[in-house]
């Protein structure tokens, strides 16, 4: 598929675009229907109103590109940079997945992002806002310095993730699952001590029972 008719047309499907310059392309109102997107540069491209069906992102870098008002349904973002992108204005209900990409400096305000997998990426400082991320599963991902505010946490998996600080009185938490060094690090934000991390007191006991 040439970038010239990717340009041109107003519809695609079962199509594949490789290795395409498409910076700062303009892709409003376009639909696609089960395309592949494949080691592409669409850095700053516009997607507003376009349709996006049953589609998958591998390689591409996305930086900074605009998805307002954008129909996302069975979309996946395959090691991918979608560095700085505010999807605050995508279509309703996005169902979206991200593998192994790059979300850095994201942010995701006043959406539902029910059963939203985040697996394996490098999402540091975001900004999730009023968000619905229930049963959302953040595994393998770096999230430090992400800011979570207002946010539906019921039985979002924050388990297997790294860098992990969510505030239990800004957010609704209902069996969300964190790691044992998220909690122990919340907890001592508190002034207290939890036994066995960080605290002294138990060495020093042992050390006098050894007449050290």
């Amino acid at each position: 598929m040439s970038a010239q008719r990717l340009q041109t047309d107003a519809a695609f499907e079962d199509e594949t675009f490789s290795d395409l310059n498409l910076q700062e392309a303009d892709l409003r109102g376009k639909e696609f229907y089960r395309c592949t997107f494949s080691n592409c540069t669409l850095q700053e491209s516009h997607w507003g109103r376009a349709r996006l069906e049953a589609c998958v992102f591998t390689g591409c870098d996305l930086t900074r590109a605009k998805f307002a008002d954008t129909s996302l349904r069975d979309v996946r973002f395959e090691g991918s940079k979608l560095m700085g992108i505010d999807w605050t204005d995508v279509g309703t209900f996005p169902e979206v997945r991200f593998e192994g990409s790059n979300l850095r400096y994201c942010t995701f305000a006043g959406l539902s992002l029910r059963k939203t997998v985040f697996l394996n990426c490098t999402a540091l400082e975001m900004n999730f806002i009023d968000t619905d991320l229930s049963e959302s599963d953040f595994s393998g991902s770096d999230i430090s310095g992400s800011n979570f505010r207002g946010c539906t946490l019921t039985k979002t998996d924050f388990g297997a993730a790294v860098g992990v600080f969510i505030e239990p009185t800004r957010n609704r938490v209902k069996a969300t699952r964190i790691p044992v060094d998220a909690a122990v690090n919340y907890v001592q934000t508190l002034g207290l001590v939890v036994a066995g991390h960080g605290d002294a007191r138990p060495a020093a006991k042992t050390a006098r029972k050894k007449g050290l």
